[in-house]
């Protein structure tokens, strides 16, 4: 949207804005409520980070808390700026997660082990490369859509196999908070000539990044259970003053 006073970063460059006015708080931020609502992605993935390190979970659920840490610091770089480079450094994050993603969850079932972390990874370099040249507009979305359907079926045969209630309702909320950020979302970029025009911006695009930092943890911490049972390790789902996480015992032998 038009900027309404001076910018820091210069002219927007990126190839997409949400529906937010451009520096109306500050000449150092964009578009402020989308750069400061990825902090609880990051305040999630951090407690799932700590989770992890702290019951030495497989070396895997470190990293994807990380990237989830990386995808919203990437994030916030974009929409402060709202410059292509930063814009790279939100997109090309966002499908290596959906990589990692298809890692965790097709990984245990796979025959040749080295065969598919080799693969995932070969082909997000090349990703990243072709992005910062070609520019995918369309074609990334498509492309990421993609990927994410592909983690579908994974996901929900994880979900039909596990019995325990609380497991099941991290999966649930997982459900949730992903279709109210997507209609979020949605609603910000097809309506927003409509919503301009409101007295109070609902910052759709803003209650997304919040969604969906909920989104991601839900899904890590089903994932850390479900990954906690196949090794045998007793997992129980316990709250921390309302955040859900996985305490595991592992037999005396590992």
């Amino acid at each position: 949207m038009a900027e309404s006073i001076s910018s820091f970063w210069g002219p927007v460059t990126s190839t997409k804005e949400c529906c937010e006015i451009n520096y109306a708080y500050s000449s150092y931020i964009a578009e402020f409520f989308n750069t400061i609502s990825n902090i609880p992605t990051i305040l999630l993935a951090l407690i799932g980070l700590i989770n992890a390190l702290r019951q030495r979970f497989e070396k895997r659920f470190s990293v994807l808390h990380v990237s989830n840490m990386t995808l919203a610091i990437g994030s916030m770089l974009y929409h402060a700026t709202l410059q292509h480079v930063q814009q790279q450094s939100d997109e090309t994050p966002m499908v290596w997660e959906v990589l990692l993603y298809m890692y965790i969850l097709y990984s245990p079932d796979w025959h040749y082990r080295s065969t598919m972390p080799i693969f995932l990874f070969v082909y997000g370099a090349l990703f990243a490369v072709a992005h910062s040249v070609f520019h995918f507009g369309i074609g990334f979305k498509v492309h990421y859509i993609i990927l994410i359907l592909l983690c579908v079926p994974r996901m929900y045969k994880y979900y039909i196999y596990t019995q325990d209630v609380s497991a099941k309702r991290l999966a649930k909320l997982f459900l949730v908070t992903f279709v109210l950020g997507s209609l979020f979302g949605f609603c910000d970029r097809v309506f927003c000539k409509e919503i301009s025009r409101w007295p109070i911006n609902p910052q759709g695009h803003a209650l997304w990044h919040v969604f969906m930092g909920f989104n991601s943890y839900f899904a890590n911490t089903f994932l850390m259970f479900c990954r906690a049972q196949q090794r045998g390790w007793s997992p129980k789902v316990l709250h921390l003053m309302g955040v859900p996480y996985v305490k595991i015992e592992k037999p005396k032998s590992q």
